[in-house]
């Protein structure tokens, strides 16, 4: 199903829900602005195989956008609205958008654009008028809400996060089906209980992988996305209640984030209509995610997967508890755990996680090397996305960390995830990246860098009682030889950490490329 489907059989149910404002976008509206956005594209030649961009902040027009272009059977790629103008750019350039849509909030990073994507004939922004740009509403004057004679199914071509290297896209093929077959994870969300009932809150950014497809994947079956501007702790659980919210979606820092609110803010929100909260993206600490349980009581589901979409791991609370640090046992793909040459290893050892699949497997666009380098050494179709774990005897996988992150200390593998998940749960800690630094005997040593919960803490005492801490509860080789302190770690706002730019001013005059 889609959008299309639900205008007419519910026009009036809410398809988006604005969760700071409560404005709601029923289907009706949804479907007829996503036709005449559709309409104008084709108007000015786009046709199947051609490319837009979304560059916008959590706005319900994001949805009239992308539906647009998967009912014109075009690809189309949400750029991060944090990024700099450059390097918005470079993804446009790089995916070959020809139609860049935005809006008056990001005006001076559209103005930015000026000159580097000469490739993109289209800027349109939502309230341009405002700012002196070319205004989408402005170009939609007169354009009928008349469906195009065909309406072939398009396509998402997501960029990675860029964490340990510049974005890259992720090529996936347009499937011969009209929209009205709908969109694949509109199927695949249905394994999760996403039905026509479903209100979902949807905290993190739209232009990441998961909350673009997993909110598309809603109205494919005529649920409600409930949308945040961005997450806040309390404007979250205020809105589980507020809106009936029966699914959600979130990121191990959001748990963490949520878990240090004074419990009597913890605690005055009705969430009983709460059924299934979903966290993926990044590993959630052992304690971090026992509490929430004890919380939420069992309605956590954990999936491990990319947005290469090469397989996924799912895991409920009931299993996890029997398996705690567990991601769960495929249910796309086939496992395999293999060494640095591509050798199958046994139960309980750690590798590289490769995901066996069916068909022709991911490619990443205008990247030949990276997509070598994702494959196994001898089956083309086993595919990694460089993660490091193991599998125990009934096949539940267990993440190390990623293998790019490992530190080799004196010799020893030592995975950052342990040492960051010890050190969260401390009360004076808000977050915590571990790196690898350099060191003269050993080649590298554990270096924890903190964002205090309080700015004003002293330090050196909290550097102190961290070190007193890691000793009580990690092995020897694993404590932090040194903390620093900030004020803010370089984490994205769906989750994950930019460890490069951590790692960068260490290694600078080491000669070593991070």
């Amino acid at each position: 199903m889609y959008p299309g489907e639900y205008a007419r059989t519910r026009p009036g149910h809410p398809a988006v829900i604005d969760a700071r404002t409560g404005e709601v976008t029923d289907y009706a509206t949804l479907n007829a602005q996503s036709i005449r956005i559709a309409r104008l594209l084709h108007d000015r030649g786009f046709r199947r195989g051609d490319h837009i961009a979304i560059l916008l902040e959590n706005t319900p027009r994001h949805f009239e956008i992308a539906w647009a272009a998967l009912r014109s059977g075009l690809f189309v790629t949400p750029i991060s609205r944090y990024l700099p103008s450059k390097d918005v750019a470079y993804i446009v350039e790089d995916c070959g958008a020809q139609a860049l849509f935005s809006s008056s909030v990001l005006a001076e990073t559209v103005r930015g654009l000026e000159g580097l994507v000469p490739g993109c004939d289209t800027i349109l922004v939502a309230g341009g008028d405002q700012c002196g740009l070319p205004d989408l509403d402005a170009a939609l004057e007169g354009v009928p809400a008349k469906p195009l004679d065909a309406e072939p199914l398009g396509q998402m071509m997501l960029y990675s996060s860029g964490t340990t290297g510049r974005p890259k896209g992720i090529v996936r093929p347009l499937l011969d089906e009209p929209v009205s077959a709908g969109f694949p994870h509109g199927y695949s969300v249905q394994a999760f209980g996403i039905d026509a009932d479903t209100v979902y809150l949807s905290p993190a950014p739209l232009y990441h992988a998961a909350p673009f497809a997993w909110t598309l994947g809603v109205q494919c079956n005529g649920g409600t996305v409930v949308l945040l501007d961005r997450f806040e702790e309390e404007l979250a659980l205020r809105s589980i209640e507020r809106y009936g919210v029966t699914h959600s979606q979130w990121v191990p820092t959001m748990f963490v984030r949520m878990l240090k609110l004074p419990e009597e803010v913890r605690t005055r929100h009705d969430l009983s209509s709460h059924r299934v909260a979903v966290h993926a993206a990044a590993p959630c600490p052992v304690e971090i995610k026992r509490r929430m349980i004890e919380w939420w009581g069992p309605i956590l589901i954990e999936y491990y997967a990319g947005s290469e979409g090469n397989g996924r791991t799912v895991i409920r609370s009931d299993e996890w508890l029997e398996r705690p640090g567990s991601v769960g046992q495929a249910n796309v793909g086939i496992i395999h755990i293999c060494d640095e040459d591509g050798r199958e290893l046994p139960v309980g050892e750690s590798g590289i996680i490769y995901f066996e699949q069916e068909g022709e497997p991911f490619a990443y666009h205008n990247d030949p090397d990276k997509t070598r380098d994702s494959r196994h050494p001898r089956h083309r179709n086993w595919t990694t996305l460089g993660d490091v774990g193991y599998l125990d005897a009934d096949g539940y996988l267990f993440l190390t960390d990623r293998k790019s992150f490992m530190i080799i200390s004196g010799g020893v593998n030592i995975y950052p995830r342990i040492v960051e998940d010890a050190l969260i749960v401390h009360p004076d800690v808000a977050d915590v990246a571990v790196i690898g630094v350099p060191n003269d005997e050993f080649g590298e040593e554990v270096k924890a860098i903190v964002q205090p919960a309080e700015r004003d803490s002293d330090r050196t005492l909290l550097g102190a009682e961290l070190a007193a801490f890691a000793k009580a509860n990690l092995a020897g080789y694993m404590v932090p030889r040194s903390f620093d302190f900030v004020d803010e770690l370089p984490r994205l706002p769906t989750g994950k950490l930019n460890k490069n730019e951590l790692k960068a001013p260490y290694w600078r005059d080491r000669g070593r490329a991070i």
